[in-house]
């Protein structure tokens, strides 16, 4: 099978895609993996160096939801079609939300990773101002709806997705899965556990409420690291004090920090799937989450959360962690535990289903198939 994939190269969706690409290999899938938002970085060059069945078409083109990106979205279409025109792809799978209602020749499936409404409504409790944000509302409908499948990481985003842009053909749920870093074998958590507080993602992202943790942080017996960036796609640099921020690591490094602290938290008012989270999971740290849909969807009981705009509880949650022991490690092995739902394997073999049913059917008529109403997270089977 050969499949077209767009990812971009700024977050969370690139980690995603070289965990899929590398998961399908041994199926048999190639894929031409089409760019966009920067350029690559030298380690990405170095993760797609190891990945034999992918092929790069790199692109600097803006994203839709970036600021005035619409000679970009336009221009990257026509590239988009020209791609598919020369590699004839068996399907093509989007991973960004602006070019779905291109005149695609192959089957479509679409993933919603992340968006600007669901965000807004999240991080800044107000609707997007449509004097600003209209343009792309109307975008994304149009590229939801003439998708031939949509797949979202949670049911929570899935939800999203269909109250702000439905309806669509058809939908379907795909956790992501990880398997970085290697599993801490359990009788090893409490060996190797340092007594620090971690956390990682985009710093410049409202969306991970870092800030709360940074506010806290004085207030607390043992340290707290920041890894990620804080520099945002605009060149903007997000200012963060009270912590120890760590810059960006190469996932060696990052591995040793996740291997080593005893707490991970991420107070975040928006994460649709939140693959650090996972990773925390599978090196064995105990876990403290914003009280969202999501993350109490994907977590269940094997963390503990807090209300996002209370950075006194997340306070008292960590002391109650920081003070008891035997707590902190029975909470890390739930979610270690848990953690192993996740896995790339099963992400491969749940999106490899979901390309063979698509190929088989070709690209349905939108009447063939009945729409799925707008306020609901139903989803319907392929």
């Amino acid at each position: 099978m050969k499949i077209l994939m767009t990812t971009d190269t700024l977050g969370g969706v690139w980690t995603y895609c070289m965990e899929l690409c590398a998961a399908l290999k041994p199926h048999g899938v190639d894929i031409i993996l089409a760019t966009m938002g920067r350029k690559l970085s030298p380690i990405q060059h170095r993760q797609l160096q190891r990945l034999a069945n992918v092929q790069l078409r790199e692109s600097e083109f803006r994203l839709c939801w970036m600021e005035d990106p619409w000679d970009d979205i336009e221009e990257a279409g026509e590239w988009l079609l020209a791609l598919e025109r020369e590699v004839e792809p068996d399907l093509v799978h989007l991973n960004d939300l602006g070019h779905g209602n291109l005149p695609w020749q192959s089957p479509v499936l679409l993933v919603g990773h992340s968006c600007v409404f669901s965000w807004w409504d999240a991080v800044k409790g107000e609707t997007a101002p449509l004097e600003h944000w209209h343009r792309y509302q109307n975008l994304v409908r149009a590229s939801v709806l003439n998708a031939d499948l949509i797949v979202a990481p949670s049911e929570a985003m899935l939800t999203a997705l269909l109250q702000h842009y439905g309806p669509v053909r058809a939908s379907h749920v795909i956790a992501n899965g990880r398997s970085f870093p290697a599993l801490t074998p359990i009788a090893d958590l409490a060996r190797k556990r340092e007594p620090f507080i971690l956390s990682a993602g985009r710093v410049w992202d409202d969306a991970k409420n870092i800030e709360a943790l940074t506010a806290i942080a004085s207030e607390i017996p043992w340290p707290v690291y920041i890894a990620g960036e804080q520099q945002d796609p605009h060149g903007g640099v997000k200012a963060v004090g009270g912590a120890k921020m760590l810059g960006f690591l190469d996932e060696q490094e990052l591995a040793h920090w996740l291997q080593s602290a005893a707490i991970y938290v991420a107070p975040a008012f928006y994460e649709p799937f939140g693959l650090s989270i996972l990773e925390a999971a599978r090196a064995g740290c105990a876990l403290v989450l914003g009280n969202i849909a999501s993350l109490r969807e994907i977590w269940g009981d094997a963390a503990v959360y807090v209300d996002p705009h209370q950075p006194e509880q997340l306070r008292q949650r960590l002391m109650t962690l920081i003070e008891d022991g035997d707590q902190r490690r029975t909470l890390a092995a739930h979610a270690q535990r848990r953690s192993q739902r996740y896995t790339s394997t099963s992400m491969a073999a749940q999106y490899l289903h979901v390309y063979q049913e698509l190929c088989s059917k070709g690209a349905p008529p939108l009447h063939s198939i009945p729409l799925l109403p707008v306020a609901t997270g139903r989803q319907i089977p392929l």
